[in-house]
């Protein structure tokens, strides 16, 4: 990149209108002209929302109290200890250097290396303790978040990106964390120092101190002016940041996708649009940002040269008693003075970074996780009577199943027929409560399953999906994760009944072959064939095959049959299948279309009727179940 596109780009930016960030709706569309007061409502808004922010993480911060006060303890030393140097040396000044008298210069100069030496104790042991106390705090945050996370529902998950749940447990809790390292000590040491500074001066003398301050009113209007305008950025600079983490991590996990159709050119053009927005939201944040500390060095260096002016000319005349000791001595104050807006400003970055990264993980830990009712707590052993009593359910506005009836006695085998979008996985979905039903109610056992403790019912039930996944780790661990307390040897059972024995011992470490991430290193069928001897594994008394043998050749699928049989008899199954032979077995089938329930029957009875069914096997047309 040339120099001159360098510094053309900058200008680029300045055609974009930043007030679009700040009006932006919800729905990241630009809004309309606002109303005369629709800023002022966004904006005190927005300080709540900061605000409480600020209040969480102090709330996690007071459960090490005393670590904090031992802080402060060491900040208000540190911040006196400054004091002294520049306290000294004026009167090192004064009483020696000026008068050539150096009689008692070497308790002097004692007392200042003292000064000093006490200030690096003090400032390494406040942030040694700070660090401990902010990975304390990071650490339950991070903990509460993953646990969180854990219990919420289904439908929270499948309604965001996987990257920016990432982005919001790694990216913006790494933020709390850098703020939390260094900024706390800074504010307090800030706080202390500017009361600690700002009283010596009205000792020493009261008019350099008028002096010193005048700078202080334009310190808070510039700080202000940008601070308005920074926010704003920085959140959208983290919203952007997690719109690209998610782009990135669905475009790097669907690679076979992307290469198999030649979309590489259209996801790059995605990736570029949404990284260019998270530049411009990047620049406009750091370029006002970066306005502070230089307009902070240049009121500075204002602020030396007025108290240098005016301080020499009182030295001069004599007056209130200013001598150059005290000109000095003011001189290093005041770089004090300014240095808590300093820092204040050096560290704002990270500081509002780090509160809008709160805000993202405050979130999604406000987000209603799922709940039992005061009925919700039965807990039984499940004889496999599964009804569905008129049943009704949409994800949003558009209906999925409407008024779906049927029953299933304890050992049957019932299969689902139907097109794409019939409602097929949405049933499984309702019966293992990832969401619960509209209208209507599911039983088992006559219990409504809204009463069942979740836990407790998903523990008796296997289910294996289309998308099996896998865990990084053996392949002996993914099976075991069925049930934890499995032997070894009942592993490799469940193995041998999935017909996944043999190849899995065919593998250079057999059992302990080490699998990727999504259970990378085996084929797709391989995959499946480990998911079933996990369920296989698990003895559930409610089994869910909801496409199971999608992705097994018909060699595999034959040898498995016998031992699904085995698996089926004596539990309640429900199963999934694009292929008419694994549906002809079952007890029952049920035919869905448009989310109705339109035929229910054997295999038989249905060919009998002649129907929607009978088209199917007549014509062998897979085409009208997907």
């Amino acid at each position: 990149m040339s120099f001159k596109t360098i510094l053309k780009e900058p200008f680029e930016y300045k055609k974009i209108d930043w007030r679009h960030y700040r009006h932006k709706q919800k729905d990241n569309q630009p809004s309309k002209p606002a109303h005369p007061h629709a800023a002022r409502v966004g904006k005190s808004q927005k300080a709540r929302d900061w605000k409480e922010a600020t209040r969480r993480i102090l709330v996690y911060l007071r459960k090490r109290q005393s670590a904090i006060f031992v802080v402060m303890a060491l900040v208000i030393i540190s911040s006196l200890l400054m004091l002294v140097g520049p306290f000294l040396i004026g009167v090192i000044i004064d009483n020696y250097i000026i008068p050539m008298t150096f009689d008692g210069l070497g308790t002097i100069l004692l007392l200042l290396f003292a000064s000093f030496v006490g200030l690096s104790i003090a400032t390494f042991f406040q942030n040694f303790i700070m660090v401990r106390i902010a990975q304390a705090t990071i650490y339950e945050i991070r903990r509460d978040l993953f646990n969180h996370l854990q219990q919420l529902p289904i439908r929270f998950f499948d309604k965001r990106q996987h990257g920016d749940i990432m982005s919001r447990v790694t990216n913006d809790i790494e933020n709390i964390s850098a703020t939390l390292n260094s900024s706390i000590v800074q504010i307090l040491s800030s706080v202390v120092t500017f009361i600690g500074i700002l009283a010596v001066m009205l000792w020493l003398s009261p008019i350099l101190t008028i002096v010193t301050m005048t700078v202080i009113p334009l310190m808070f209007y510039g700080l202000k002016w940008i601070t308005k305008r920074t926010q704003v950025f920085f959140k959208e600079q983290q919203r952007t940041l997690g719109i690209v983490n998610g782009y990135s991590e669905e475009t790097i996990a669907g690679q076979q996708m992307v290469k198999t159709f030649s979309r590489e050119d259209t996801v790059i053009d995605g990736f570029t649009q949404r990284n260019e927005a998270l530049k411009v939201a990047g620049f406009w944040a750091q370029t006002y940002s970066g306005f502070i500390p230089k307009v902070m060095n240049v009121l500075n260096n204002l602020s030396f040269a007025v108290i240098a002016f005016v301080g020499g000319v009182m030295a001069v005349n004599q007056v209130a008693g200013v001598t150059v000791g005290m000109i000095v001595i003011f001189v290093e104050y005041a770089r004090q003075f300014t240095r808590p807006l300093n820092d204040l400003a050096n560290q704002f970055n990270a500081l509002l970074s780090a509160l809008a990264g709160a805000e993202r993980v405050f979130e999604i830990m406000d987000q209603k996780p799922e709940e039992e009712t005061e009925e919700g707590s039965v807990q039984s052993d499940l004889q496999g009577h599964v009804a569905f009593e008129r049943v009704s359910f949409s994800y949003a506005q558009s209906p999925i199943l409407k008024d779906v009836s049927f029953s299933v006695m304890p050992g049957e085998t019932v299969a689902f027929v139907g097109p794409t979008g019939a409602g097929k996985t949405t049933i499984i979905n309702l019966l293992t409560r990832f969401y619960d039903v509209n209208q209507g109610a599911i039983t088992i056992d006559g219990v409504d399953i809204r009463n069942r403790n979740r836990a407790d019912l998903r523990s008796q039930m296997g289910v294996v999906l289309q998308d099996s996944f896998l865990f990084q780790g053996t392949i002996l661990d993914n099976i075991r994760y069925g049930r934890l307390t499995a032997t070894d040897e009942e592993v490799y059972e469940a193995a041998k009944l999935a017909n996944a024995h043999s190849f899995i011992k065919r593998l250079p470490k057999g059992y302990k072959t080490a699998l990727k991430q999504d259970g990378g290193g085996i084929s797709q069928g391989q995959r499946q064939l480990v998911s079933i001897a996990r369920a296989l594994l698990a003895d559930p008394k409610l089994l869910i095959l909801d496409e199971a043998t999608s992705s097994i050749d018909t060699v595999t699928e034959m040898k498995i049959q016998e031992a699904l049989k085995r698996l089926m008899h004596g539990r309640t199954s429900f199963v999934i299948a694009h292929r008419l032979n694994t549906i002809e077995a079952a007890d029952k089938i049920l035919v869905l279309q448009a989310g109705e329930l339109t035929e229910m029957g054997s295999h038989r009875e249905l060919m009998e009727k002649k129907g929607f069914y009978y088209e199917l096997q007549r014509t062998k047309n897979m085409d009208a179940i997907l």
